[in-house]
């Protein structure tokens, strides 16, 4: 089957994304030049017939009163560029679309790719395109898009024979980390990047690009909320609000009763010690304890057709849009 493409833009009225957008790149990159900013989102889609896909213009892909569509860019831009996921990055905007039609069709989910088209307007020079461009992708999870259509979205990809191992990790000095922390574009910072070699030190042997990748991703901000495991100097923090002082006095007598004077002040420590001082006290059963207890877990007995299930109840749990496994950073659905 070919491969449709549809462009979705929001009307005049209802594209703040835009004009906001091209207010920070006025302000922000200092771009005066910079008269205004239209984006698209571009959708390709295999697997369906042409008569399907024309059905989904204005159902799936895009509201009529709030969108336009084009079946190609618009040729008045001065410059314009696309930006798409990384491969692997998961795209929670094309998983939902096929879902959708699979739900119309009742058979195999379609391909479905997706990218945003910029067009840029104003007397731009090159390095002011350029600069825009920086600010827009992030390299993390997204590169730029190619304008040009698809013959097929679907993809093979060639098996490794063996995973490449990062020779002379062991042996990098700091500055050499800092470059390799760069190049890899890796969302720890040094400290944890110096920690991952002295475990690999120990080991003997470079690790392999997929353990720091894996590591990167699972130790990251966005997995393992590594801000709220900053360690607290109680002696070195100055606390100027007085609620908030008598709070954190409140807090330090709470981990002396509970006999946990001595671990680490963390943010995480003050999120979950309410619970952990209502189970001390009795008057939170059911929870489930754990080095990590988080207060949303909770031991219930469900009964499912007269027959009792033991489950966890949980109230929550994860702040994420979807699992951090599949997507560690980019979880911003744009609508």
């Amino acid at each position: 089957m070919p491969v449709f493409r549809i462009y979705v833009e929001k009307r005049k009225e209802f594209s703040v994304e835009a004009e906001n957008l091209a207010k920070e790149v006025r302000t922000f990159l200092n771009i005066k030049n910079l008269n205004s900013i239209r984006i698209l989102d571009r959708y390709d889609v295999e697997g369906i017939d042409e008569e399907l896909f024309n059905y989904c213009k204005n159902t799936i892909f895009s509201d009529p009163s709030l969108d336009n569509a084009f079946d190609e860019i618009p040729d008045d831009a001065d410059y314009k560029f696309g930006v798409e996921y990384l491969p692997g990055q998961y795209d929670q905007k094309a998983d939902l679309y096929s879902q959708a039609i699979q739900v119309i069709t009742k058979d195999n989910k379609p391909i479905i790719r997706t990218a945003r088209i910029f067009l840029l307007y104003g007397s731009l020079k090159e390095e002011d395109v350029n600069a825009i461009k920086n600010y827009i992708i992030n390299p993390i999870e997204s590169q730029e898009a190619p304008l040009e259509t698809f013959e097929t979205l679907k993809k093979n990809y060639k098996q490794p024979e063996s995973v490449k191992s990062i020779e002379g990790f062991c042996d990098m000095d700091s500055e050499q980390l800092k470059e390799f922390l760069s190049d890899f574009g890796l969302a720890m910072d040094l400290e944890d990047l110096i920690f991952c070699q002295e475990y690999f030190i120990k080991e003997g042997r470079n690790p392999t690009v997929t353990e720091i990748r894996m590591i990167d991703t699972y130790w990251s901000d966005h997995c393992r909320h590594t801000t709220f495991l900053t360690r607290i100097d109680k002696d070195k923090s100055k606390i100027e609000d007085k609620d908030v002082a008598e709070s954190f006095d409140r807090y330090l007598k709470l981990r002396k009763e509970l006999g946990i004077q001595d671990r680490p002040i963390t943010l995480m420590d003050m999120a979950t010690i309410g619970a952990k001082y209502l189970v001390n006290i009795g008057k939170l059963k059911g929870l489930d304890l754990s080095d990590e207890v988080n207060a949303c877990s909770v031991n219930i007995t469900v009964d499912i057709d007269n027959e009792e299930y033991p489950w966890l109840l949980m109230f929550k749990n994860e702040t994420h849009n979807h699992p951090t496994e599949i997507e560690p950073f980019g979880e911003r659905l744009h609508v």
